[in-house]
């Protein structure tokens, strides 16, 4: 398998992110002009509405403040250059075998879960903290690893590293 540039995978999970980040303060925007529009006012003393609605506004504003962040923070983030010996960190580019399949992660501080096309390759991201993201950390090419999913068991060679 051969690696996309680990530079343009992180540009791309910065772009993925910064989208994201437009969409949630978007709408936080939307929400909180629906719960103080004058339409919202309660018609009642049970009417919780707006209330709920302005909950919603304060939680998205929240993930918005977070996003921006992490945004920040991978903007800065310092690509370790390894080679294939060297065991697995953050920031690595990391191939792995299942079964017949090979698949490319990239271990990164955010954006678990983010799917990533670099260069004609499938890139998935992974963080430190998921059940994935631990069994990679400290390992090498070479290493045979169990990660336990929602009562499943699912086994993995670590191929490659870069």
């Amino acid at each position: 398998m051969e690696f996309p540039d680990k530079r343009r995978v992180l540009e791309q999970l910065i772009e993925s992110l910064a989208a994201t980040l437009a969409h949630v303060t978007n709408a936080a925007e939307e929400i909180r002009k629906d719960a103080t529009h004058e339409e919202a006012k309660p018609e009642n003393d049970k009417d919780t509405s707006a209330l709920e609605q302005s909950y919603l506004a304060r939680g998205q504003a929240l993930r918005a403040e977070s996003m921006v962040e992490q945004l920040q923070l991978l903007r800065t983030f310092d690509l370790p250059k390894l080679r294939p010996d060297d065991v697995i960190q953050g920031g690595a580019l990391i191939a792995l075998e299942e079964g017949e399949s090979t698949r490319c992660v990239f271990l990164a501080p955010y954006g678990g879960g983010t799917g990533l096309e670099v260069d004609g390759q499938l890139v998935t991201v992974v963080t430190p903290v998921s059940a994935l993201g631990r069994a990679l950390l400290g390992r090498h090419a070479g290493d045979d690893i169990d990660v336990k999913v929602r009562n499943t068991v699912r086994s993995y060679s670590v191929v490659k590293i870069a």
